[in-house]
């Protein structure tokens, strides 16, 4: 007696999804590669996948990673991926508005580091940077608005291990006055703002000047700090303050909506 018939569909669906566990982040053409199915059919998969929210692409770089919603257990990758994951869409929308671009950034040890970017959507010719690029805590408009607002122990033990640190982009940890003074002035300011030593490049690299300006704050959860999120604009178009007055609502009110979006998914 036969058995029941092979639902083909749903047999190259299973196929895609093991290929992304076995190798996260996935272009289509690596996973063409890796699953030899056509690329018509790999990107109709990959986008009934992704209304199940079992697949997920990024914004930054267009690579496909297996949901956060397949986790039962989350390790602290998939937890900066859920942010991420939540964050897409609203900070695509908040492009479409103000056509600049923004980063998403989360805790990474000793430098934080970019999770999603809207740099390609933008329709402003700036530098593009990869997801997982580290940047530097003290210096950054993300790194200080994380730090101004998240539990005293956490910012300690950040600065502690800054202070360890010979690079000229943690120096500040060493010196706990000035320090302090700045992060109150993203309190009382309501956003961060780059150091004026830090004209662009990543935590640890060579310098690099990209022309950039940008306010960031910060995903508060409570008394929980999840991530920061900025807004990058060429510095020749606005002064600080005048692209604050212009955008910095819009951007609190995103990071309102992605804090807001993580809960939601974190009760699912």
């Amino acid at each position: 007696m036969a058995g029941p018939k092979i639902i083909k569909s749903l047999e190259r669906g299973l196929q895609v999804l093991q290929a992304l566990q076995m190798q996260p982040d996935s272009s289509l053409q690596e996973l063409y590669a890796l699953t030899n199915i056509s690329k018509p059919s790999l990107l109709r998969i990959l986008h009934t996948l992704g209304r199940s929210g079992l697949v997920t692409r990024r914004l930054g770089d267009g690579r496909y990673r297996i949901g956060a919603t397949l986790s039962h257990a989350p390790s602290r990758r998939e937890h900066r991926d859920k942010i991420a994951e939540a964050a897409a869409p609203i900070l695509e929308r908040l492009c479409e508005r103000v056509s600049w671009p923004s980063d998403l950034m989360v805790p990474a040890g000793d430098h934080m580091e970019i999770r999603e970017t809207t740099r390609a959507r933008s329709p402003f010719l700036l530098q593009q940077e990869r997801i997982g690029l580290p940047v530097n805590w003290l210096w950054s408009a993300v790194g200080t608005a994380y730090l101004a607002y998240c539990p005293a122990k956490e910012r300690q033990r950040v600065i502690d291990l800054l202070r360890k640190s010979n690079r000229p982009e943690d120096r500040l940890a060493r010196e706990p006055a000035r320090l302090s003074a700045i992060l109150g002035e993203v309190r009382a300011r309501g956003y961060g703002i780059r150091n004026s030593m830090h004209t662009g490049g990543y935590y640890g690299g060579p310098p690099h000047s990209d022309g950039l300006f940008s306010i960031s704050v910060p995903l508060r959860d409570g008394s929980r700090v999840l991530g920061a999120i900025n807004m990058l604009w060429l510095k020749n178009a606005f002064s600080i303050e005048a692209f604050a007055a212009r955008h910095l609502g819009e951007l609190q009110n995103a990071a309102v909506e992605i804090v807001s979006s993580v809960r939601r998914r974190g009760k699912r």
